[in-house]
């Protein structure tokens, strides 16, 4: 076992020193042996007393000078939120450029990159229509990309749970209504990401299969836990040759009011009001701070989480702090005083959450210029207490990795595990080959009550957790830098 020095302990180490020194050796010590035998050398990735005291260091700085909050503050409130296309997307841009460059990086640029602009619209609107034309309004929003109803759109209703289940419907349960996908999480599952993962299809891939079978439109359960009135949207897809109709995502409230009366009246209809938009694609970037490695400069360690965000709030948990967390990652270590052995790049990828355009420009220039990835982290899983790091990586870098656990425990960061590490430093497997993909993990019980819906703003955030994360990120880059893989 790996010994950890606190503070506290070492003062007590020193001062016990000193009275050995001082010749107060207990009279039942025994003498030194003449011939001791050799000390077993420390291996590459073991840590040492001078990297506990190194990661006090950085937590120290992070809980009593951290900028993670005041940062996330002005682009949760100032900006705001920051789809891709956007104005406020280039807001954000040139506000990350400006903090990086205020920060004393060593260099600070930015990635032309074309992303896509859809636009929610002004209106969204959603009724359950009974008998009589009695109708009960409920909370819809559209899924990311989703075409627009060209004014108002009502049709029956049938509910279905998956996507085979659509397929398998007679064609006659299925043309001219709505298909509704009332499929909800896995609620017994410890990791509520699992439970988004198990659920997710209906959403991306849901509107494809009811267009196939001739339906006008896709309904879909918002993907979260929480029983409340917020929908959440998120990406959907089309395909060539398959005719686009609308998608929209009903709160889980809604959803479940919908599937009680559909029992009672199958013959019910729903009528829904969007005027989303797709336009031209935008030129928008990725924004990279850098400090150059002293001893390996061509060994890149990237840190990193995505600059855009949904539009329906402030992307405060998604991911603002991410974003906030990486810049603050690099400022850690430059105001700690520690000059990192391989350079260290601060990466705000654009476009993560409809289309990761940001993520795969990133790789194909690394690809291209030839760079050597020691490691990717990416931070985009919101900014709850830190548990610690899932790796995408050969079994033994993840062993190398889990050596420097002792160092992460006190901090309760130190469950480093095999899992999916982030979507946007996920090209960089295929392009460059790094040792690791690491995916800051933190407790995520509550990130899908929030998950792209209206509650995702700054209040949401804690300073404390927020602070820990950074300087939990930090720690991990300096051991990378110093010891490698």
């Amino acid at each position: 076992m790996t010994t950890i020095y606190y503070p506290l302990a070492w003062c007590c180490r020193t001062a016990l020193t000193a009275l050995l020194l001082a010749g107060l050796t207990p009279a039942h010590a025994q003498p030194a042996p003449k011939n001791p035998k050799p000390v077993p050398s420390k291996t590459a990735h073991e840590p040492d007393r001078a990297d506990s005291l190194a990661l006090r260091k950085l937590f120290d700085e992070a809980l009593l000078r951290g900028e993670s909050y005041d940062n996330l503050r002005y682009l949760t409130g100032t900006i705001g939120a920051r789809l891709s296309g956007s104005p406020q997307a280039q807001q954000a841009v040139e506000w990350a450029k400006a903090t990086m460059e205020k920060a004393g990086f060593d260099r600070v640029y930015l990635q032309e990159v074309m992303v896509p602009h859809w636009v929610r619209g002004a209106k969204e609107r959603g009724e359950i229509v009974g008998n009589k034309d009695k109708g009960i309004k409920v909370p819809v929003c559209a899924l990311g990309g989703s075409v627009g109803t060209n004014g108002k759109l009502k049709a029956g209703v049938v509910e279905v749970h998956s996507l085979d289940e659509v397929k398998k419907l007679p064609e006659a349960a299925v043309k001219g209504k709505f298909v509704f996908y009332n499929r909800p999480f896995n609620d017994a599952l410890i990791e509520p990401g699992l439970a988004y993962g198990g659920a997710v299809d209906q959403r991306a891939l849901g509107a494809i299969e009811a267009a196939k079978r001739g339906a006008v439109g896709a309904l879909v359960r918002s993907m979260t836990s929480a029983r409340d009135d917020n929908p959440h949207t998120g990406a959907m897809r089309y395909a060539e040759n398959v005719p686009k109709v609308p998608g929209a995502a009903l709160s889980t409230n809604a959803a479940n009011q919908l599937s009680q009366l559909l029992k009672a009246n199958p013959e019910l209809q729903f009528e829904l009001e969007l005027e989303c938009v797709t336009l031209p694609d935008e030129k928008s970037y990725n924004v990279v701070g850098e400090i150059k490695g002293t001893k390996f400069p061509q060994e890149i360690i990237t840190v990193g989480g995505h600059l855009d965000s949904w539009d329906l709030a402030q992307g405060a948990h998604d991911d603002g702090t991410g974003v906030v967390q990486s810049m603050e990652a690099l400022r850690l270590l430059r105001a700690a005083g520690f000059k990192p052995e391989r350079t260290v790049r601060a990466v705000l990828f654009m476009n993560e959450e409809n289309g990761v355009r940001g993520g795969n420009e990133y790789a194909r220039l690394a690809s291209q210029n030839k760079e050597t990835h020691l490691a990717a982290i990416e931070s985009d899983g919101g900014g709850f207490t830190p548990r610690g790091f899932n790796v995408e990586a050969e079994p033994g870098v993840v062993s190398s990795l889990a050596k420097w656990a002792p160092l992460l425990r006190p901090y309760h960061a130190a469950d480093i595990t095999v899992g999916h590490a982030g979507t946007d430093i996920e090209p960089l497997r295929a392009a460059v080959h790094p040792k690791a993909l690491i995916g800051y993990d933190c407790d995520s019980q509550r990130y899908f009550d929030l998950h792209h819906s209206a509650a995702d703003t700054f209040d949401k955030v804690n300073r404390r957790e927020l602070e820990l994360g950074g300087a939990s990120m930090a720690s991990l880059i300096y051991l990378l830098s110093k010891y490698g893989l």
